[in-house]
C-alpha cells in the first residue's frame, strides 16, 4: 500500500517506510466512526478500484470515504461554552463508576532522573547499544515526491498529477480547495541557512515538510537537523512549528531531542535540532518483520517494556512543565547508542493552550482528545497503545480496535503475562480518570510487570513495593494459609496524621483503636488504620459488625480508593466469603497490575475456596518474582501437593532463601511433602531417600528433627512390609545397599525416645510406648 502523504514511501505495518507517518493526512475534523467501507469492501473513491484492507485502500492508500482516517489528525478545538462541557487540564477529575483510584500521596513521585543515565531503563534487561552510522549515509538519493504520492495536505485530494503528455506539477494550488502545495525541497546541498548551517541534503519528507541534514559551521562542525515547513501558507503547519520552537527551546532532558536554534532562510522558518542517529521502534518492528519472511514478529515483551521504561522520565519531565507530547507512537522514539530519545516533537502543546493545533494519530490517540483536548491521561493512553502495538500482532488497531483492546485470549503474550495485559488495559481505559495518575505511577507498575516477566525467564530480580509492606508472617511453626500474613498498604506519608500513626507501635487491635481516638483529626490514613484494627478485633471475637461499620464510613468518603477494596478483601477472608475476597483483590490488581500483593491475596482466596490449580498459578508468579514472599512458596507447595505433585511441592519450598526466617519451616515442609501419605500423591522409595538427605542438612531443634525422622521411618517400615526394598540411605549417613526391617525398627525406636525426652506427662508415656512397640524382638 502506498503512502498518500507527499513522500515516495509505502505503508508497512500501518506506517510509511520513508516519512514514518500513518497513511492518512491531517484533516480538520475528528475521526468519524463507522460508515461504509470502514471494515472491508471497496474503496468507493472516484477513479479508484481498490479494496479496503485493515481500514485502508490497498491501491490509493486512503481511508474509506466514510471511514476513519488513520494518520496524523488535527483535532478541532472544543466548542465554546456548552452546558456541562469542560476541557481537560493536567488530569481529568471525573471517575467512571466501578473503577478504583490510585490517587494517593504515597503513589506520587517525581519523574525520575533528569541527568545522564549510566544504565538502560531499569537495568533488568540486556539491551545492545545501537551502533552509530555515518549521518551522510542516511540522505535521500533523489529527494522527490512521486506523482502517485502527491496529495493536498488540507483536503487530501490528489494534486500535482500529470495529464496526457503534460507532467505533473511539483508546485501549485489544489483544484479542489485552493490550498497551495509545493513538493520541491527548498534547500539544496551547499546552502547555508542562518549563516551557520550548511545543508548536506534531505533526510525525509514528513507531515510538516522536508527534513534536512546539515553541518553546524560554528560549533565543531556537528551534525544537526533542519526541520522546515511544508508550506508557509499552511497555518496549522506554521502554528505547530512555532509551538515546537517556543516550548522546546527550554527543554533539557537526556531522553528528549535537543532544540538548538530557530532560523529563517528565504522567507521560510527552520528549527535546528540535535541529530539523533539510531533506530526507531518502528524501524525495529520493520526489520523483525523482514527477517521473519514478511510476517509480523513483535518485540520480546521484556525488551519492549525496557524501551518504554527508559523513556518514561521524559514524559514526567514534560508533564511537570505543563507540556503534553500528544502524538507518541513507535515512530517517535529512537534508540541512540544505549539510550532512548523522544523525537518529532511537533505535536507538543501546553496543557492550558486552547488555541494550539492538536496532533495525534488514530490508533494511538485517546478518544477524548477531540472533545476535551490533551492531558497527562491522554499521553499515558498513547504509551499503553504503543506497548500493545510493539508486543502483539495488533491488526486493526487503527480501525476495528482503534479505541479498544482485543480479548486477552487473542495473544499468547497476554495469556502468559496477565499483569501485562492489565497494565495495557488500565493505561488505555476509555475514561481518563480510570488510567494511571501520572507517568511516575505508570513507570512503577511497568517495572513491577517487567520484574514478573524477567522472573518467568528464570532470573528473579525483586525490589520492595512502593505501596505495600512485605508479608507479615509471624507464625514460623506452621505454613497454613493465614490472611493475617498478607501485606498491608503503606501509609501515605503526605497524610497529616502520618507521623502520629508511625508512633503507634502496639499490635493488639484493641489498644490500637484506643490510641487512634487521640488522633488530632480523622484523616484517610487514620480511618484505614482503624478499619484494619476492627477487622483484626473481629477475627478475635468472631463478630464483624464494627468492622463493617468502619468499612462503610470509609466508603462514604472515597469508595473508589483501591485500599478500600483491599480491606474489603481481608474482611471477606476473615468471614470466609472466598468469592467476594477474590473479586475485591482482583479489583486491586486491576488498579495496580505490577504489584505482587494482590496476586498473593487472590491465591489465598482461590486456595481457601478449594481451587488449587488456579491458586497455584498466582502463588507461582509471586514466589518466582520475589522469593521473600515465603507464604507464596508455602501456598504453591500445598496446591501442588493437592494435585499429586510431590516433586513440585518440594521445589516450591526450596524457593525460600536460606537467609529467610522461614527457611527452616520451609525445609520441614519439604520433608513432610516427601514422606506424608496423600491420596493424590504417589509415594515412592526415591521420595524417602530425598527426604533423608534433606533431614541430614536441617538445622532445627533435636526434638523436631527426631519427629521428622520418625515420620520418614514409619513410611519406610510400611514400604518394607509391602515387599518394597528400601535403600539403607533412608537411615541417614552414607550407608549403601538395602536395609533390613530390624534396622529401620531400631532407628525408629531411637527417634521416638528422642522425642519423649522433650515432653512430659501423657505425651511422654505415649512416645515411650511407641518406641517399645517399634523395637524389634531380640533374644537375651
Amino acid at each position: 500500500m502506498k503512502c498518500q502523504r507527499n513522500c515516495p514511501g509505502t505503508i508497512e505495518d500501518g506506517y510509511c517506510d520513508t516519512c514514518g507517518l500513518a497513511p492518512a493526512a491531517r484533516t480538520a475534523a475528528p475521526p468519524v466512526t463507522g460508515g461504509a467501507g470502514a471494515a472491508g469492501g471497496g474503496c468507493r473513491r472516484d477513479g479508484c478500484d481498490g479494496a479496503i484492507e485493515d481500514g485502508y485502500c490497498d491501491t490509493c492508500g486512503l481511508a474509506p470515504v466514510n471511514g476513519a482516517p488513520a494518520g496524523n489528525t488535527t483535532v478541532p478545538k472544543p466548542r465554546e461554552a456548552t452546558p456541562g462541557s469542560t476541557r481537560t487540564g493536567t488530569q481529568s477529575s471525573s471517575r467512571s463508576t466501578g473503577a478504583l483510584s490510585t490517587r494517593t500521596g504515597g503513589s506520587r513521585r517525581g519523574s525520575g532522573r533528569t541527568g545522564s543515565s549510566r544504565r538502560f531503563g531499569s537495568g533488568l534487561v540486556e539491551i545492545a547499544p545501537i551502533a552509530k552510522v555515518d549521518p551522510a549515509s542516511t540522505l535521500m538519493a533523489d529527494p522527490q515526491v512521486p506523482e502517485a504520492k502527491r496529495y493536498c495536505a488540507k483536503c487530501n485530494n490528489p494534486v500535482g498529477r500529470s495529464r496526457g503528455d503534460r507532467p505533473g506539477r511539483t508546485a501549485g494550488f489544489c483544484p479542489h480547495c485552493g490550498e497551495g502545495f509545493n513538493f520541491t525541497p527548498k534547500l539544496a546541498k551547499g546552502d547555508v541557512v542562518g549563516g551557520q548551517y550548511e545543508v548536506a541534503g534531505a533526510l525525509a519528507h514528513g507531515g510538516l515538510g522536508w527534513v534536512y541534514l546539515a553541518v553546524d559551521l560554528n560549533v565543531s562542525r556537528r551534525w544537526v537537523v533542519l526541520k522546515g515547513l511544508l508550506n508557509s501558507s499552511d497555518e496549522d503547519a506554521l502554528a505547530a512549528a512555532l509551538a515546537e520552537q517556543r516550548f522546546l527551546a527550554e527543554v533539557e532532558h537526556p531522553n528528549i531531542v535537543k532544540i538548538y536554534n530557530f532560523v529563517e532562510h528565504d522567507g521560510a522558518g527552520y528549527i535546528v535540532m540535535e541529530y539523533v542517529g539510531g533506530k526507531s521502534l518502528k524501524d525495529m518492528l520493520k526489520q523483525r518483520r523482514e527477517a521473519n519472511g514478511g510476517e509480523v514478529d513483535p518485540l520480546p515483551l521484556d525488551q519492549a517494556l525496557e524501551y518504554l521504561i527508559e523513556i518514561m522520565p521524559a514524559f514526567g519531565y514534560l508533564h511537570e512543565r505543563g507540556l503534553i507530547f500528544c502524538d507518541f507512537k513507535p515512530d517517535n522514539v529512537i534508540q541512540s547508542g544505549d539510550q532512548m530519545k523522544l523525537i518529532d516533537l511537533g505535536g507538543v502543546v501546553h496543557v492550558d493552550d486552547e488555541e494550539a493545533a492538536i496532533y495525534g494519530t488514530v490508533g494511538y490517540q485517546a478518544p477524548e482528545m477531540a472533545t476535551d483536548g490533551p492531558s497527562i491521561a491522554s499521553d499515558l493512553y498513547t504509551i499503553g497503545r504503543t506497548l500493545a502495538v510493539l508486543t502483539t500482532d495488533f491488526r486493526g488497531y487503527q480501525s476495528t480496535f482503534k479505541e479498544s483492546l482485543p480479548d486477552r485470549d487473542s495473544f499468547d503474550v497476554y495469556k502468559r503475562h496477565e499483569s501485562f495485559y492489565r497494565l495495557v488495559d488500565r493505561a488505555t481505559r476509555p475514561h481518563p480518570g480510570d488510567r494511571f495518575v501520572d507517568s511516575a505511577e505508570m513507570q512503577d507498575q511497568m517495572l513491577g510487570v517487567l520484574r514478573q516477566v524477567v522472573a518467568a525467564q528464570g532470573s528473579p530480580k525483586p525490589a520492595p513495593s512502593k505501596v505495600f509492606t512485605g508479608e507479615l508472617r509471624t507464625d514460623l511453626k506452621s505454613d497454613a494459609p493465614r490472611w493475617q500474613d498478607l501485606p498491608t498498604p503503606l501509609i501515605d506519608l503526605t497524610d497529616p496524621a502520618a507521623g502520629f500513626l508511625a508512633s503507634i507501635t502496639v499490635t493488639d487491635p484493641a489498644e490500637v483503636l484506643a490510641l487512634l481516638k487521640h488522633a488530632s483529626q480523622e484523616t484517610v490514613e487514620v480511618r484505614l488504620r482503624a478499619l484494619r484494627a476492627e477487622i483484626d478485633l473481629g477475627a478475635r471475637r468472631g463478630l464483624f459488625g464494627d468492622a463493617q461499620q468502619a468499612r462503610d464510613r470509609f466508603a462514604a468518603a472515597d469508595a473508589a480508593d483501591w485500599r478500600l477494596a483491599w480491606y474489603d478483601g481481608l474482611l471477606a477472608l476473615a468471614v470466609e466469603d472466598w468469592a467476594t475476597a477474590r473479586t475485591r483483590f482482583d479489583a486491586v490488581w486491576a488498579a495496580l497490575p505490577g504489584e505482587l500483593a494482590p496476586q498473593l491475596a487472590i491465591g489465598f482466596a482461590e486456595e481457601l475456596a478449594g481451587r488449587h490449580g488456579a491458586a497455584a498459578g498466582y502463588y507461582d508468579v509471586v514466589s518466582r518474582t520475589d522469593p521473600a514472599y515465603t507464604t507464596a512458596a508455602a501456598g504453591l507447595a500445598r496446591c501442588r501437593l493437592a494435585g499429586g505433585d510431590r516433586a513440585g511441592a518440594v521445589e516450591a519450598y526450596q524457593r525460600v532463601p536460606g537467609t529467610s526466617s522461614a527457611y527452616a519451616i520451609s525445609q520441614v515442609g519439604a520433608v513432610r511433602a516427601l514422606v506424608r501419605a496423600h491420596p493424590a500423591a504417589h509415594l515412592d522409595v526415591q521420595a524417602l531417600v530425598d527426604a533423608a538427605a534433606l533431614i541430614e542438612r536441617l538445622e532445627v531443634e533435636r526434638a523436631q528433627l527426631a519427629e521428622l525422622r520418625a515420620e520418614l521411618l514409619e513410611q519406610a517400615l510400611t514400604s518394607l512390609r509391602g515387599g518394597v526394598k528400601v535403600p539403607a540411605s533412608v537411615l541417614g549417613g552414607t550407608r549403601s545397599g538395602d536395609t533390613a526391617e530390624k534396622d529401620v525398627r531400631f532407628a525408629l525406636e531411637s527417634a521416638y525416645r528422642e522425642m519423649a525426652r522433650a515432653v512430659h506427662g501423657a505425651d511422654r508415656i505415649r512416645l515411650v510406648d511407641l518406641a517399645n512397640a517399634a523395637r524389634p524382638r531380640t533374644r537375651t
